[in-house]
């Protein structure tokens, strides 16, 4: 009896030391991070990822660029006045579309043939402007007066759209990825894109 007695405190006092190293053994393994090149293919999913992004991106901004109704409206040093408004995910999964009208107009902008409004900051632009002429605390001389913004011409916006299929031995995933510039006077689409994606996924032993 004394000896079950011992052999169980004996457990009980184990078991924190034990804990201890498994913890310790899953912070290790939790640690083992590395940067990659961002700019590296990646193919961890058949999901839309960061290399569909980029070159997304670079497809579309590209075309736009290059475009002949482009090269009309900027001739002359012209910058017209540009909203994004919102890519629309027709797909299954989760995407980030946000991320990817960042990237193009980032790029848009940079090019220099184009002034941005950011309309997702409306509400706190006002805010601003009627602190400033309501507050009694902002010189009225210096404080930025209302009706005095510039009005888009143009609006970007688009689609992101999937195709998938598979039988037993591998999966087929298939993106179309669409961005539209309307005229906001005409309402006359004046540039158009597309891109293009299409990944396999073999089978594996332990399935998808």
């Amino acid at each position: 009896m004394n000896m079950k007695k011992k052999l169980k405190t004996k457990s009980i006092y184990m078991l924190p030391a034990l804990l201890s190293v498994g913890l310790l053994a899953g912070c290790a393994s939790s640690s083992n991070v590395s940067y990659v090149d961002p700019q590296g293919v990646d193919t961890t999913s058949i999901n839309f990822n960061s290399t569909d992004l980029q070159t997304t991106t670079q497809k579309m901004v590209g075309g736009m660029l290059a475009s002949p109704a482009i090269a009309r409206i900027t001739a002359g040093g012209k910058q017209p006045i540009v909203f994004f408004s919102t890519i629309k995910n027709e797909t299954a999964e989760h995407i980030n579309t946000g991320m990817l009208a960042n990237t193009v107009s980032t790029e848009i902008i940079n090019s220099g043939k184009f002034q941005f409004t950011d309309m997702s900051q409306v509400k706190q632009m006002k805010e601003q402007m009627d602190y400033q002429s309501e507050s009694g605390m902002v010189d009225q001389a210096t404080a930025t007066k209302m009706g005095q913004q510039i009005g888009a011409q143009y609006m970007i916006y688009g689609s992101i759209a999937d195709m998938q299929s598979m039988n037993s031995d591998q999966q087929s995933l298939f993106y179309l990825i669409t961005l539209k510039m309307i005229d906001l006077k005409t309402g006359i689409i004046v540039w158009q894109d597309q891109k293009q994606i299409r990944k396999v996924q073999k089978r594996s032993s332990f399935g998808w």
